[in-house]
């Protein structure tokens, strides 16, 4: 722009020149005029160049500004408050992506929550979480159910299992000693007074530091399978002594025949006196050995049981109007459902008789004897099946006649033979039953049959669901 101007300015002050000279000499030159003409020409070009230039220059900038997409100005402030917008804006883009991920693992954290608390809620297994203090912080239904006990949380579990029982001390050992126990197996006592066999595992809960923070306590109810197990064995030993046992019964029979016809024979020929007192004792032993020998052999020798319908209600009317009829101090009664089973009439009738006959007999001596027979249609499985109760008031069952109770020759009976419960479980167990005994809170033993409505083996009885007597 500087050099058009300067010629221009030569151009006309060379005019100027020339026209004082003209006004002079009167008149210019030809080859002057021409050169001041080119000169001029040469500014004007020379200027709309600059112009064009300047305005493409300008539309260059613009474009660039634009595709850039950050303004380029002069002012240092206004260039910084842009930069500044383009950074809280990423800020926020990378705000909101955090905030998409923190809820995707909160929503996870919740579900794997749930989950963990559908899991421990539906175990078949009963769960106790006990902390560094003592206290149970945590415990499944199953648990409940298992040890009887229901609202566990939040109490010492040396409370709720007891102070001095061997689940007690195993979790205390746990807890002291960080030692981990497999598939043990303890008694516990509900209570509801019954005794139950429960296969436990506890285990120690670890912090980074090895620190214990607690314990984990797994709990099964293995008192069926226990039941079952010597229920099987007791199958088999009935077996292998019928097998022994009848023929050497069936000698002894023979023997006391013949020692009792030898001394009727005696004191039919003896006028009274010492010899007939002495045949007399001898038929009066003879008269129980053959009835020991008797129910020996029915407790040994195999039992044909018949698969015949047969209903309950009237066949324990009849054994239970013996009863009364015998034992006129006590008060016998039944009550509650009793329906059809599958068996043999005779053998059941004959359970009921000693069952009640035992109980009648424990509550001699007291002025408000009884004995309840009561009956229950319990709904589990594939089948109903049939509970009956035989509970009487009298003085228990002893802790020490407790586990031979059904053992063959074992009474507690002056003059017992101690074959009547052992010979009742034979029953029962050929009828594909259970029976068990146990002492009732109030006082007073309670013996518990239960008899499926079809004929089973044993192994069926272990899918009976184990009530609450509701006495």
């Amino acid at each position: 722009m500087i050099l058009p101007l300067l010629a221009f300015q030569q151009s006309a002050a060379a005019l100027q020149q020339g026209g004082a000279s003209a006004q002079s000499s009167a008149m210019p030159s030809p080859h002057m005029l021409a050169f001041g003409l080119a000169l001029l020409l040469a500014a004007v070009a020379w200027l709309i160049f600059a112009i064009v230039r300047r305005v493409f220059k300008n539309s260059r900038e613009a474009q660039s500004a634009t595709a850039d997409a950050s303004p380029r100005v002069e002012n240092s402030a206004a260039f910084m408050t842009a930069s500044m917008q383009g950074v809280i804006r990423k800020l926020r883009e990378q705000e909101k992506e955090l905030e998409r991920l923190h809820r995707i693992e909160k929503e996870r954290a919740e579900h794997t929550e749930r989950l963990s608390e559908e899991v421990t809620r539906n175990m078949p297994a009963g769960l106790l979480m006990v902390n560094a203090q003592g206290i149970i912080s945590s415990a499944n239904p199953a648990g409940e159910q298992v040890l009887g006990i229901r609202g566990l949380g939040y109490r010492r579990y040396s409370e709720v299992l007891g102070e001095n029982t061997e689940l007690t001390q195993l979790v205390g050992q746990c807890l002291a000693e960080g030692k981990i126990f497999r598939r043990e197996q303890v008694d516990h006592k509900t209570p509801a007074g019954d005794t139950r066999r429960l296969g436990v595992t506890i285990s120690p809960v670890r912090r980074g530091d090895e620190k214990i923070s607690g314990a984990i306590c797994l709990l099964s109810d293995l008192t069926e399978l226990a039941a079952l197990q010597e229920q099987m064995e007791l199958k088999k030993h009935f077996a292998a002594l019928g097998e022994l046992s009848a023929g050497i019964a069936h000698e002894f029979k023979n023997a006391l025949a013949t020692i009792s016809g030898y001394a009727q024979m005696i004191r039919s020929e003896s006028v009274e006196g010492e010899i007939s007192d002495h045949a007399e004792r001898i038929l009066e032993q003879t008269r129980n050995i053959t009835h020991v020998v008797t129910e020996f052999l029915k407790f040994a020798r195999p039992l044909d049981i018949s698969d015949e319908p047969v209903e309950l209600k009237p066949l324990i009317e009849r054994a239970l109007d013996e009863i009364s009829a015998a034992a006129h101090s006590v008060l016998v009664r039944a009550e509650g459902d009793f329906g059809i089973v599958a068996g043999d009439e005779g053998l059941l009738r004959q359970v009921i008789l000693n069952l009640a006959r035992n109980g009648a007999e424990a509550c001699e001596g007291r002025t408000d004897g009884r004995v309840i027979v009561r009956g229950e249609i319990v709904r589990s499985g594939d089948a109903p099946s049939q509970r009956i109760t035989v509970q009487d008031n009298g003085s228990g069952i002893s802790a020490d006649a407790m586990p031979s109770l059904f053992h063959p020759f074992f009474t507690t009976k002056a003059r017992g033979t101690g074959l009547g419960l052992a010979v009742v479980q034979k029953i029962i167990l050929q009828h594909g039953g259970l029976i068990e005994a146990r002492n009732h809170p109030s006082g007073g033993a309670v013996f518990i049959v239960t008899l499926p409505a079809r004929r089973a083996q044993a192994s069926d009885a272990v899918e009976l669901k184990k009530d609450v007597i509701p006495i």
